[in-house]
């Protein structure tokens, strides 16, 4: 809460009229020229309390022109009237005059951006550009001297370029940056110029001529004209972001030129401004781009240069301006975000920059971002106003004097049921709540806080103390004394004062009594609260110590705290307080920048814990976690228990004067976070105050209790008191009598509030008012059960509507139900009751929030169990269309067009006709609803209907014509809607009979053609009605007609074409006329009555028409007829019919004798017919396998194999499905059958049969011949196998080593095998065994032959003696053997003696593939005897390289050992 004091300068008494000032841009100095008519002029500086600084005036004889400070010394130039300038060193109290150049008035007066460089200008043209000093004194001859012929009107320095980042450079740097480093280190060769820091100056700068002209002055001092106006340059502004001059003449003509870097010109735009032409106009430009217009009319003209958009800010009257009041000056406060404007009835008006709250608006109107204030009033015509220095001070010039306007905070205290709240500089008001009294009271100083006790106020401006004591109704002023105390406390009868590093305790006349002392590292006190009989005290250190009152003497309750000890990290204390018990205390921070930081401190003192609460993430932590989690505020703010709360600083707090576990808060949204989240839409309901109470306790910590927005027409938080909040009204406020629902307005600027669980209970006595604070805790901390023992004698309903309302949010449904029945809220009870019957948990307690008036909380539990239905109706009962047109379209497609129905509705009743037609043509209602809607307005009808073009509503249409006899118009619309009933009934209704009929020849409309037949028949035109009736598929009427007037011929075909009723009808009728009896049969077969047709078939002899009958026959017919059927068929010799029948008929004996008498084949149908299933009851299973296998039998001897097995498998006979699989030669099929069989024989006679292939080749079938045998167990078998085996190893591939294990493996086989003859087993054995040993030994000897070929000769020669050698080593191997070892060792007459013994016992055709023909030859040459050249063709090998690896594949399956 802020109010502006003005204070008047104290200007000499020889001082005239002011008429200019300037601020300085930093300290708080103004400069005021004045005209005299009797002494001239003069120039006088200020300070921000109207002092006068005599030492540093200076005065003329003439008028001071311009004033201009230099940009950060207190240094000002003037410029005179005569050409003359000086410079005033306020800080060194020197005078230094400038060389005299100029010989006309000086005009322009501007210093470059760092104060190194003075622009002087005159009247004439000339202008000077100096060098100076830090003292302000010139240095050397002028820069720049330049004669442009014409009054110099405006001077503008051009901004320098932005310097290097030095703070974003060392990161990047730091990074790895090469750049960066580079950059850092200019030296490097290569590198250019030296890192720039710190700000640069700008030299180069515009100069606007009178005569239109813009020059540009580079820093190199060369002049270049730019462009040139229209008229005179009045304006010269620049845009820094764009690097955009913006130029303003004197006729309100606005250009925008782009500027190069070398300062040439391009125009972008060229525009007329709206103004009042020929006043003065007042022009700046904030926020680089907006440029705001006074121009003496009764608005501010604002234009945004960049997004084009323009609007004005008007006066109004409600605030008190008057009619014809206009605007002659503005400027512009961006660190407060205030616009002021002078007027010409001396009221200064201000705007005030409001949050945007979302895109939608910030586009769309422009002024909705400026909020008017309340004016301040002063005296005479305002016509210059500034705001200047970096205290944001307002000077204001009304032609008779100058007034400082500087903000201060509105003053307000309360305490022991007493409240203080400055109502304007001088006026404040009190009010005592205990007495119900309220007093307006002047104060003759200007007030800079004040403190209230029961028993006085004082007041205080760090100069002075005033007491007024509260004496009954009224207030007695008690005196004042001299204090230079900032700050001030009073408790009973003592008065609380600080000096350095002391709190003085004062009596209510001065006089000090005690002194509290701190030390110096302590530091100074700066901050005073009193709570019960506890002063807390805070330092500038940020030490705070508590003392306690309660005694005659103050005494120290808690020893000095650091705050740095406590929050490690923390900047400062900004407002420290402590409870009624003094047992925790709170402590608002401050950051290391003096803004306000987020946090709130608690302190517990008994057990010297830190609990510290958020508001950026809207949790709390104690100061380690906090400390620990600073970098992670980003993700604990979508985690907050309290999202509501996020994004706020603590700006005000305070503890109940009674209560010590209740603290309240007043909280802010955050600019810095404001402008972060401008791209985020913002809800309309944000406030910007959010007040916020606690509950404090040492075991659950921290909890909120109530949160609210800061109602609009109140200021700020005074304090709380159970059970009311307090607060300080707005002067506006009050001034309107504005009131908040549910909100008690007593005094005059003070307004008490109850808090929730007491509405109803602010007269409560202590009993009930302790009561309701346990309630209050106990529902705040979840515990459902002890709140209710805290007011179960309570009778209030308004503290059973609190507890039903926390139902809600603890969804204690049970609970709620017995506070809806204290509250008597029987609809409620019954809603609540039949939401029961939703499923979800959230959309029961929604309904209960609902009744509770609760809509928000109500329609965040919708959305929780996403019941996006129960939600649209939500949205729809609370008149929130929009939001349930957005849920039914995105969430609730199901009721879209109900909900579109809903709104057109609502939209007829609110009178919207347009928009209900819209959602009525969604909903898809229109046709409908509309004609309803429109009935009254049947113009605005006939129009929609056209406009439509729907078929449905010109059909509607066109019968309203018709029941108004506009039966011209009817038949025209009828036409449109393409209704040719309708055409064809209004035209026989006219007579028109022919029209009608050539209607329904060309539409075939069959309502048309029917109402049209009935109209012939009237008339008994038999032929048209017949076949107008045909047309309209009416086939009963038509046949009828026909029955009735003998149309044989056209009644066969109309009951082909109708019904089968209508067929059988007509069956009848031929029936009774014997020569038509063929009809009759088909009429009956097409209308399905088989039997029927079938007997007058019989009965007539029509054997075609039986063909046709039978074949409609099925299973689902009559046995006896199909049994009828079948022998007419057999009889005419056409068996696969009867067949079929006899099939349908279920005698499947006879069907398949027929099939073996008369040899037909039977097919896949035919057997699946033929098939009965397990489970059917019209034979048994016996008989129903003797039938599948006389089927099978039947395909054997037809060759259907596949049948066979598939039948024989089907009567459970798998040895026969066996049989007949294997005369199909399907190997595939027989590996399958016999792998899903798993008998013994016919794993036996799968193996057997695959035995019969060419398994040598065939790796799989060996695989599968090997495994069939061992699953049949048929070893004996196997064993012979694997016999067979070795022998082809020999034979074809002369591999004994895998006979030898092919052997081995059957002779494991052998002697495992349970064979009928134990002693032919035996002898099997002895055989294998003598084969295997001969085996063995001539595998022996070739492996010996590498290392004594002798010896391996030797054995070969005794192998050749062993008589049964053949059955198991090949003769010609064991001589092809000996025949290569005889050649190798040159003994060619052996060899030659094996080769001829092998001639001898070996067909010649078979002698090579023992021995090689280059081996035969070598022999023969050995030996000298000549070679028969008509050898035998040579045997292929089968281990030549080509097979070489199917062999070793085949080879390997029989290789086991």
């Amino acid at each position: 809460m802020a109010m502006y004091v003005d204070h008047r300068t104290e200007a000499p008494s020889s001082c005239g009229p002011p008429s200019h000032i300037s601020w300085h841009d930093l300290h708080p100095f103004l400069a005021v020229a004045s005209i005299s008519s009797n002494s001239g002029g003069s120039v006088d500086i200020f300070q921000e309390q109207g002092e006068h600084l005599p030492d540093v005036c200076t005065e003329r004889n003439f008028r001071a022109t311009c004033l201009s400070w230099h940009p950060s010394k207190l240094i000002l130039a003037v410029g005179w009237e005569l050409g003359e300038v000086v410079v005033l060193n306020k800080q060194d109290k020197e005078h230094h005059p400038v060389p005299s150049y100029h010989r006309a008035e000086i005009t322009v007066l501007c210093w470059s951006t760092n104060g190194t460089r003075l622009i002087s200008g005159d009247r004439l043209g000339g202008l000077i550009l100096w060098r100076m000093d830090q003292r302000g004194r010139v240095q050397g001859p002028p820069l720049l001297q330049h004669e442009y012929g014409n009054h110099l009107n405006s001077c503008i320095f051009r901004p320098p370029p932005p310097g290097e980042d030095l703070v974003q450079l060392a990161k990047a740097a730091v990074s790895g940056d090469e750049k960066a480093l580079d950059m850092f280190n200019w030296r490097k060769s290569g590198v250019g110029t030296p890192l720039k820091m710190g700000p640069q100056e700008g030299l180069s700068f515009f100069i606007g001529v009178a005569d239109g002209s813009v020059h540009y002055v580079n820093d190199r001092g060369k002049t270049s004209h730019m462009l040139t106006a229209e008229s005179s340059v009045q304006k010269l502004l620049f845009m820094e972001k764009k690097d955009v001059l913006v130029v303003i003449t004197d006729a309100l003509l606005l250009s925008l030129h782009k500027i190069c870097p070398e300062g040439e010109a391009e125009e972008l735009m060229k525009v007329k401004l709206t103004g009042k032409i020929g006043h003065p106009a007042d022009i700046i430009l904030i926020d680089r781009s907006l440029l705001i217009t006074a121009t003496g009319e009764p608005v501010l003209r604002l234009w945004d240069l960049e997004l084009g958009e323009n609007y004005v800010l008007p006066l109004d009257v409600q605030f008190g301006f008057e009619t014809g009041e206009y605007i002659s000056c503005v400027s512009s406060c961006s660190a407060k975000g205030l616009l002021s404007a002078g007027t010409n009835k001396g009221r200064v008006a201000m705007w005030r920059r409001v949050p945007v709250l979302s895109q939608s608006s910030w586009s769309s109107e422009g002024k909705e971002r400026w909020k008017l204030q309340a004016p301040t009033e002063l005296e005479g015509n305002i016509t210059q106003i500034k705001w200047g220095s970096k205290k944001n001070l307002l000077a204001v010039n009304t032609t008779s004097c100058v007034m400082i306007l500087s903000e201060q905070a509105m003053s307000s205290h309360f305490h022991q049921q007493v409240a203080v709240v400055q109502v304007s500089p001088n006026l404040f008001n009190v009010t005592c709540f205990s007495m119900a009294t309220t007093h307006n009271l002047r104060i003759d100083m200007h007030v800079n806080g004040a403190f209230a006790t029961k028993d006085a106020v004082a007041f205080w401006n760090g100069k002075q103390v005033t007491l007024f004591e509260i004496s009954g109704t009224a207030l007695r002023n008690s005196g004042s004394f001299p204090c230079d105390s900032p700050v001030l406390a009073m408790h009973e009868e003592s008065l609380y004062t600080v000096e350095p590093n002391r709190v003085q305790v004062r009596t209510w006349q001065g006089t000090v009594k005690q002194l509290l002392v701190f030390s110096e590292s302590e530091g100074n006190p700066c901050l005073l609260d009193i709570c019960g009989n506890f002063l807390m005290v805070g330092t500038d250190l940020a030490h705070f110590k508590i003392f306690d009152l309660s005694r005659r003497e103050a005494k120290v309750h808690c020893s000095s705290k650091a705050l740095a000890d406590l929050v490690p990290g923390a900047g400062g204390i900004t407002s420290v307080k402590c409870n009624a018990s003094g047992n925790k205390v709170s402590i608002l921070l401050s950051k290391a920048d003096q803004s306000l930081d987020s946090r709130v401190c608690f302190y517990d003192i008994e057990m010297d814990t830190v609990t510290l609460f958020d508001f950026h993430s809207g949790q709390q932590k104690d100061a380690k976690e906090m400390l620990y989690s600073a970098g992670q505020d980003a993700d604990s703010k979508d985690s907050s228990e309290h999202p509501d709360l996020c994004g706020r600083i603590p700006v005000a707090h305070f503890w109940d004067q009674s209560e010590p576990r209740l603290f309240v808060c007043e909280a802010v949204l955050d600019p810095s976070q404001q402008s972060s989240d401008k791209k985020q839409q913002v809800t309309e309901n944000v406030m910007d105050g959010l007040i916020i109470s606690f509950f404090s306790t040492e075991e659950h910590g921290l909890l909120v209790q109530e949160s609210f927005p800061l109602p609009s027409a109140y200021q700020s938080l005074l304090g709380m008191e159970v059970p009311h909040y307090l607060f300080a009204k707005k002067p506006e406020a009050n001034r309107e009598g504005e009131g908040e629902t549910g909100l008690m307005q007593l005094y005059q600027m003070v307004a008490r509030r109850p808090m929730r669980d007491f509405i109803g209970l602010e007269e409560c006595d202590k009993a009930t008012r302790d009561a309701m604070l346990n309630f209050s805790f106990y529902l705040t901390i979840g515990d459902m059960d002890e709140a209710f023992k805290s007011i179960k004698l309570i009778k209030s309903e308004a503290v059973w509507e609190n507890m039903a309302c926390m139902c809600v949010k603890t969804q204690r449904l049970d609970v709620a139900k017995v506070c809806l029945g204290n509250m008597g809220h029987a609809r409620g009870a019954k809603a609540l009751r039949e939401a029961e019957r939703e499923p979800e948990k959230e959309a029961q307690v929604a309904m209960l929030a609902i009744q509770l008036g609760m809509l928000e909380e109500a329609e965040q539990l919708y959305k929780q169990c996403k019941r996006h239905d129960l939600l649209n109706k939500f949205y729809q009962a609370s008149d929130q269309w929009q939001k349930a047109i957005e849920v039914a379209e995105v969430h609730d497609r199901v009721h879209l067009r109900t909900t579109y129905y809903n709104y057109a509705k609502h939209l007829e009743a609110t009178g919207k006709h347009t928009l209900a037609l819209n959602y009525y043509e969604k909903s898809d209602t229109h046709r409908f609803e509309v004609p309803r809607m429109l009935s009254e307005d049947l113009h605005a009808l006939e129009c929609y209907v056209n406009k439509m073009k729907d078929k449905t509503l010109w059909k509607w249409w066109a019968q309203y014509l018709e029941s108004q006899a506009d039966m011209e118009a009817a038949l025209k619309y009828y036409e449109l809607a393409q209704d040719y009933f309708s055409l064809v009934r209004v035209y026989c209704f006219q007579g028109n009979i022919q029209k009608a009929a050539e209607i329904a020849n060309e539409t075939g409309n069959w309502a048309a053609s029917y109402h049209l037949a009935r109209q012939y028949e009237s008339q008994d035109d038999i032929k048209q009605a017949v076949h107008f009736y045909t047309r309209a598929q009416a086939f009963n009427n038509a046949i009828r007609l026909c029955k009735d007037n003998n149309l044989d011929d056209q009644l066969m075909n109309l009951a082909l074409l109708s019904s089968p009723e209508d067929m059988v009808e007509a069956a009848r009728y031929y029936e009774n006329h014997v020569e038509q009896m063929d009809r009759a049969v088909m009429l009956y077969h097409k209308a399905g009555h088989l039997s029927k047709a079938l007997e007058l078939a019989f009965a007539t002899q029509q054997f075609a028409a039986l063909q046709l009958i039978a074949e409609d026959l099925d299973e689902k017919s009559d046995p006896a007829l199909l049994a009828r059927c079948s022998d007419f068929f057999i009889e005419h010799a056409q068996y696969e019919k009867a067949v079929e029948l006899l099939l349908a008929a279920k005698k499947y004996w006879d069907a398949l004798q027929l099939c073996l008498t008369q040899n037909l084949t039977i097919t896949e149908e035919m057997a699946e017919k033929m098939t009965i299933s397990k489970d059917s009851t019209n034979l048994s299973e016996e008989s129903r396998r003797e039938l599948l296998e006389q089927i099978a039998d039947c395909c054997m001897r037809q060759g259907n194999y596949h049948m066979a097995t598939k039948k024989y498998t089907q009567a459970g006979n798998k040895l026969k499905a066996m049989r007949s699989l294997l005369k199909s030669g399907d190997t595939e099929k027989i590996v399958f059958f016999a792998g899903v069989s798993r008998q013994r024989e016919i794993y036996i006679m799968a193996a057997n049969y695959l035995q019969s292939l060419d398994w040598r080749k065939d790796p799989e079938i060996m695989k599968n011949i090997i495994s069939f045998y061992t699953k049949g167990r048929a070893l004996d078998l196997l064993a012979g196998f694997y016999d067979a085996c070795a022998q082809v190893e020999v034979d074809e591939y002369q591999n004994y080593e895998k006979a030898l294990g092919a052997l081995t493996e059957a002779y494991k086989c052998l002697s495992k095998a349970k064979t009928r003859s134990p002693v032919e087993q035996e002898n099997k054995l002895t055989l294998l065994q003598s084969k295997m040993a001969l085996v063995k030994r001539f595998i022996q000897a070739r492996r010996l032959y590498s290392e004594d070929a002798k010896d391996a000769a030797r054995q070969c020669e005794l192998l050749l003696r062993e008589p049964d050698l053949d059955g198991a080593v090949r003769s010609g191997d064991v001589l092809g053997f000996l025949v290569e070892h005889h050649l190798q060792a040159q003994e060619f007459q052996m060899a030659y003696r094996y080769l001829e013994e092998m001639r001898g016992k070996i067909p010649c055709v078979n002698l090579n593939y023992y021995v090689s023909q280059p081996t035969v030859e070598a022999v023969h040459r050995g030996l000298g005897i000549p070679l028969s050249r008509n050898p035998a063709p040579e045997r292929i090998r089968h281990n030549s390289m080509e097979d070489k690896g199917a062999e070793d594949e085949v080879a390997d399956e029989v290789e086991f050992s």
